[in-house]
C-alpha cells in the first residue's frame, strides 16, 4: 500500500520532521493504551484475584507510606503461573517473534530485516506484556513499548512507501520514542533510539527525528498520566569526596551486568532445550517466579514503587518477615535477577529495562548502606547511590551508558549526580566488556547489515562466494506453508528459497504466507529471483540480498541449485578477513 503523499522525496530533515510527529504521536498514544492496560490486568490479577497491594512510584500517583498486605497469600503463583498460560497462549498462536523482551527483536528488525515488522506484533505485544506484567510477573514495560513503537513505525514507513534504509531510521526512532516516552524520559529516549543498536557506536541519522518524535510522544503521555518524574524529584546532596565510593559502586555493578546477561541467557537456552510446547514453558516460568514472590514479593511486576522506597529509605516498609532488613536487601538483587530471567526468559512477554533499574537500585541501597557504615560522616544518605547503581547497572547491561544517565536523571530530577554517574557508568561499562542483555546488538555501524555499502565494498569484493559457507536451506514446490515457515522459523529467515527437481525457480516470503494455512506455495512462490554462482564475491551478494529484501542469497552453478549463502556467513568470513589484515599491519 503506497501513500500519495510522497514524503520519501522530501530533504532529510523536512522528512523526518514529519515521520518524528507521526512517530511521536503513535509512540503517545501506543504507550497510553499499554500503560492502562497493564493497569486493568494487575486490577485484576493481583488486586481482585490475589487481594495483594504494590508500592507505586511517586510519579504514578503513589506515596512514600505503604504497608504490604495480601488477602490469598497462596494464589501469588496461581496469579503469575496464569499470566504466563495466557500470555504464552497469545504469543505462541499469533506472532511467536513477540515473545521474550521486545527490544532486542526490534533491534533484530533494524540489522537483518530491513526494519521490517509484522503488523500484527503492535498488538499482540501489547496484549501479552501487560498480561505478564499485570499477573504479577517480573518484568518492564519499556522492551514492549519499544517493539509496539518500532512495529509501528515499520508500518507507517510501508505505508508511506519509505526506502528500507528509511524503515530502518523510522524502527529506531520507534524504539528510542517508545521507552522515552513510557518513561517520561524524552531526551534519554532520544539518545537510547541512536545508542541501543550498537555496543559501541550510535546511529546519528536517529537522534534528530528520534528528537521530533520524544518530544510528541512525551507530551502526549504525559498531558493524561502527568508530568512528575516517575521517582519524584530528589534534590539531595551530593558530597565531591564520595566519588570513591561510586567507582566502587561502578566496579559491581559491571561484574554484577555480567552475571545478569549469562544467567539470563543460561535460562533462555534451558527453556530452548525443553521438550514440551512453547505455551506452557511461561507458565513454568511464571510459578517458579511466583514462588520466589511468596518470600520477597518485591518482584512481583514492575518494582517502581519498591525503587522509590529505597531511594527515600523507607525500608521499615518492607516486608522481612521477621528477616533482618540487610539480609533482605542483599538477597534482592540475586531474586530480581532470578525472578526475571524466569519470567521473561522462559518466553513470557516483557522488558529487561525495569527489572535492570530495580536491580541496579538494590545493589546501589546495600553499598550506600556499607559505605554509611564504614564513614558515617562522607555517606550521611543512601538515596545517591541508589540512583547512580540504577545508572552504573543498565548502563554496562543493556550497553547504553549515554543514555540511562540521561533517562535516570529525567527519572529521579538529580543532575547534581552526574558527575557521580559518569564515572561509576564508565568503570561499569569498561569492566562488562562484551556482554549485552540485547543479543542482536552489533559491535558498531561497520558490523551492520544496515551499513554494508557505506564500509566494506573493497572488502566484499575480494571475497568470492566459493570460500564462503553454503547452506543446504530449501524447499520444494509442493511444500506445505506450514513446512515454509518451519525452516524459516528454525533458521531465523523471513523468506525462503523454492527448488523443482534441482532448479531454483523462486522465493516465498513470511510476509506474503502468515495468514495462510493448509495451502501449498506454488501460489505465494515469487518467480523471476536472481540468483548468483559461486564464481560471484560477497559485494554482489549484498546487493542482491538488498534488491532480493533478504538474508540470503540462492547459488545456481551449471543450471543447477547448490544452496543458498547467507549474509552471516559472509560476515564471518570478513571478520577473518579485517582481523588477519590488522595482524599484518601490526
Amino acid at each position: 500500500m503506497k501513500s500519495n503523499l510522497n514524503i520519501s522525496s522530501l530533504p532529510y530533515f523536512e522528512k523526518w520532521f514529519i515521520m518524528g510527529i507521526i512517530i511521536g504521536i503513535i509512540s503517545g498514544l501506543g504507550a497510553l493504551a499499554f500503560y492502562f492496560a497493564i493497569q486493568l490486568f494487575s486490577y485484576l490479577f493481583l488486586a481482585k484475584f490475589v487481594g495483594i497491594s504494590i508500592p507505586k512510584p511517586i510519579g504514578e500517583g503513589g506515596t512514600l507510606a505503604y504497608e504490604y498486605s495480601v488477602r490469598n497469600f497462596y494464589l501469588i503463583p496461581v496469579s503469575i503461573a496464569l499470566g504466563g498460560l495466557l500470555s504464552g497462549l497469545i504469543v505462541y498462536t499469533f506472532a511467536p517473534e513477540a515473545e521474550g523482551h521486545g527490544t532486542d527483536a526490534a533491534i533484530k528488525a533494524f540489522h537483518y530485516e530491513q526494519g521490517r515488522i509484522r503488523k500484527r506484533i503492535p498488538i499482540v505485544k501489547t496484549l501479552a506484556s501487560a498480561i505478564t506484567i499485570g499477573s504479577g510477573g517480573s518484568a518492564g514495560r519499556e522492551g514492549p513499548t519499544a517493539q509496539i513503537s518500532a512495529g509501528l513505525g515499520s508500518f507507517i514507513a510501508d505505508i508511506l512507501g519509505l526506502s528500507d534504509q528509511d524503515r530502518r531510521i523510522a524502527v529506531a526512532v520507534g524504539i528510542g520514542s517508545g521507552i522515552g516516552t513510557i518513561f517520561k524520559t524524552p531526551i534519554g529516549g532520544t539518545m537510547l533510539g541512536a545508542e541501543i543498536l550498537y555496543r559501541r557506536d550510535l546511529e546519528t541519522q536517529a537522534i534528530y527525528p528520534s528528537l521530533i518524535a520524544n518530544a510528541t510522544g512525551y507530551s502526549i503521555f504525559a498531558s493524561v498520566v502527568g508530568f512528575v518524574p516517575i521517582f519524584g524529584y530528589y534534590t539531595g546532596p551530593f558530597n565531591v569526596l564520595d566519588i570513591p565510593y561510586f567507582a566502587i559502586l561502578g566496579l559491581i555493578s559491571g561484574l554484577f551486568a555480567i552475571f545478569y546477561v549469562r544467567f539470563f541467557y543460561f535460562i533462555v537456552s534451558l527453556f530452548k532445550k525443553m521438550k514440551i510446547r512453547n505455551y506452557y514453558k511461561p507458565v513454568i516460568g511464571g510459578a517458579i517466579t511466583g514462588l520466589i514472590a511468596l518470600a520477597f514479593p518485591e518482584v512481583i511486576s514492575i518494582g517502581y514503587g519498591w525503587i522509590d522506597l529505597m531511594m527515600f529509605e523507607k525500608f521499615q516498609y518492607f516486608p522481612t518477615f521477621g528477616i533482618p532488613i540487610i539480609i533482605i536487601l542483599l538477597a534482592l538483587p540475586f531474586v530480581k535477577l532470578i525472578a526475571t530471567s524466569f519470567s521473561i526468559g522462559s518466553g513470557g512477554s516483557g522488558g529487561v529495562f525495569a527489572p535492570g533499574m530495580f536491580i541496579g537500585a538494590s545493589l546501589g541501597a546495600i553499598s550506600g548502606i556499607m559505605f554509611h557504615y564504614a564513614t558515617p560522616g562522607l555517606v550521611p544518605y543512601i538515596a545517591p547511590f541508589v540512583i547512580v547503581g540504577m545508572i552504573s547497572f543498565f548502563g554496562a547491561a543493556g550497553k547504553v551508558p549515554l543514555s540511562v544517565i540521561l533517562m535516570v536523571v529525567e527519572m529521579t530530577g538529580s543532575l547534581q549526580l552526574l558527575p557521580a554517574a559518569m564515572i561509576a557508568v564508565f568503570i561499569s561499562y569498561m569492566i562488562s566488556g562484551k556482554y549485552s542483555i540485547y543479543h542482536n546488538q552489533v559491535e558498531d555501524r561497520r558490523s551492520s547489515p544496515a551499513h554494508y555499502g557505506e564500509f566494506n565494498t573493497p572488502i566484499l569484493t575480494g571475497i568470492k562466494l566459493s570460500d564462503v559457507k553454503w547452506e543446504n536451506i530449501y524447499i520444494h514446490d509442493s511444500a506445505t506453508v506450514e513446512d515454509a515457515k518451519k525452516i524459516m522459523d528454525e533458521n531465523g529467515l523471513s523468506a525462503v528459497p523454492v527448488v523443482s527437481h534441482k532448479l531454483f525457480i523462486g522465493v516465498v516470503y513470511l510476509f506474503d504466507i502468515a495468514e495462510a494455512k493448509n495451502e501449498t506455495v506454488k501460489k505465494y512462490v515469487k518467480m523471476g529471483i536472481s540468483s548468483l554462482k559461486s564464481t560471484n564475491n560477497a559485494e554482489e551478494a549484498w546487493e542482491l540480498m538488498m534488491r532480493n529484501k533478504t538474508t540470503w542469497v540462492a547459488i545456481v552453478d551449471n543450471g543447477e541449485f547448490k544452496g543458498i549463502v547467507t549474509l552471516k556467513a559472509i560476515l564471518e568470513v570478513y571478520r577473518k578477513m579485517v582481523m588477519a589484515s590488522k595482524t599484518t599491519s601490526s
